[in-house]
């Protein structure tokens, strides 16, 4: 697991110039954990204050509202990390995490990271300009969604989620109807509706769970 830890802790950008000797004096304080499908991990709200590095599996990021509808914030694979907000931060959990399928986690303790941080300050100034760039990405996108129609904000979630393999674009385990609409604030029955004007068109081609765009997504419909 340790290397598996010290490749996910590379992958974050205020870590990913240390070396490995750094680096495995913060592995050393991680801790293992697994989850079923359907796991809730975090909840929006939560006091907790851990950063978690997937190893294998999927998790989705939503926030919700008082009448508990559902935004989906963006879908993370494993590699990819969660949490680090909190690490720097005494404010309950501003979003919820659950997971798609099986997954396992390496989580390392606010008072673990804060300890190893303590060595390593120059750290400190990288991480706080990556939370201040997700922050700005993330009003970005919900400010993109506010002002979209519900097509248009299928394609920028598609858009997103694209990444080129060769000449082909494509998305890996692609999401089901019903994350999509909870990622875009629509129904399952307009998601539905798009996706299938869009394969129509030839615009996008489902292969096994993968999403294949064919061509350019018009702007709008």
């Amino acid at each position: 697991m340790q290397q598996e830890v010290l490749a996910g802790l590379k992958k974050i950008p205020f870590l990913s110039k240390l070396s490995d000797d750094v680096l495995n004096a913060l592995v050393d304080k991680a801790k293992p954990a697994k989850y079923p499908k359907h796991a809730t991990i975090i909840m929006e709200g939560d006091e907790s204050s851990s950063l978690y590095i997937i190893l294998e599996g999927k998790v989705r990021v939503f926030g919700s509202d008082d009448k508990s509808k559902e935004l989906t914030l963006m879908m993370q694979e494993a590699g990819s990390y969660f949490g680090e907000i909190a690490l720097l931060s005494d404010e309950p959990r501003s979003a919820s995490v659950e997971t798609v399928e099986k997954t396992t986690c390496a989580i390392i303790s606010k008072s673990d990271f804060i300890a190893w941080l303590k060595h390593y300050p120059d750290v400190a100034i990288d991480l706080l300009g990556v939370l201040s760039n997700k922050i700005r990405q993330l009003t970005e996108k919900v400010k993109q969604m506010a002002l979209s129609n519900v097509y248009e904000r299928i394609i920028i979630v598609l858009q997103e989620m694209a990444v080129y393999e060769g000449d082909i674009r494509l998305i890996r385990n692609k999401p089901s109807q019903d994350d999509l609409a909870k990622m875009i604030g629509a129904s399952r029955e307009m998601v539905n509706k798009v996706m299938q004007e869009l394969t129509k068109g030839g615009y996008v081609a489902i292969h096994d769970k993968d999403l294949v765009i064919n061509k350019r997504l018009p702007s709008s419909w």
